[in-house]
């Protein structure tokens, strides 16, 4: 069994960029928001069950996944999210499954899940969990930078997420992404060189008890 790391972190928080970081340390990435929007890409497995649920509102003239009107539905009610996320997070849980099972060439697995916390059994999809933490109003204003939302919109989102204290609280370890990109590599960097070592030592167990 792999040794899997959990990433996690608000939106805005700089979780793609630590995962990019431990990537470039030899970490196989294993990103649940990419696998979601791969279902959602023209010909993905969800897109059928999205139209049957949504209608054809939620779609484009050339027949792709509108996703901003979508994103305003969803915002909007939250039946309509239990019921898109209903959809996407069983096959996006499989899928990570298995991309996680398949990296053996790695040293261990930093698996990337905005809603890892929120899931609730989290303790048994992980071996430890590592938060990108920042203060919220810098979440906010990175958030309406790179994307054109407004910062209502961006609040609305981060109000679906689960506050920065619970998240900071079921971390086991913490990188501060409130001062740079340089200080976040430093702090990637030592986690790295833990990863390792406890991934090793995992694997040593596994050998022994065989």
């Amino acid at each position: 069994m792999n040794y899997i790391v959990g990433l996690t972190g608000g939106i805005g928080s700089g979780k793609s960029t630590a995962a990019e970081a431990f990537a470039r340390c030899g970490a196989a990435i294993v990103d649940a928001d990419r696998i979601a929007h791969e279902l959602t890409a023209p010909a993905g497995a969800a897109l059928a069950e999205i139209r049957a649920e949504f209608g054809d509102a939620v779609f484009a003239a050339d027949a792709s996944l509108d996703r901003s009107a979508l994103r305003r539905r969803v915002f909007a009610d939250a039946g309509a999210r239990r019921r898109l996320e209903a959809i996407l997070h069983p096959r996006i849980r499989a899928e990570s499954e298995r991309r996680c099972a398949a990296a053996t060439a790695a040293p261990y697995v930093v698996l990337v899940v905005p809603l890892l916390v929120e899931s609730g059994d989290y303790r048994r999809r992980v071996h430890r969990v590592a938060v990108v933490d920042c203060d919220e109003a810098t979440q906010l204003a990175r958030v309406v930078a790179r994307s054109g939302l407004t910062p209502e919109q961006v609040a609305a989102i981060m109000a679906t997420q689960a506050p920065r204290q619970l998240r900071l609280a079921a971390a086991d370890d913490v990188i501060d992404n409130g001062n740079g990109v340089e200080q976040l590599e430093d702090q990637v960097a030592a986690l790295d060189r833990k990863y390792r070592e406890y991934a090793a030592q995992q694997r040593s167990s596994i050998e022994i008890r065989h």
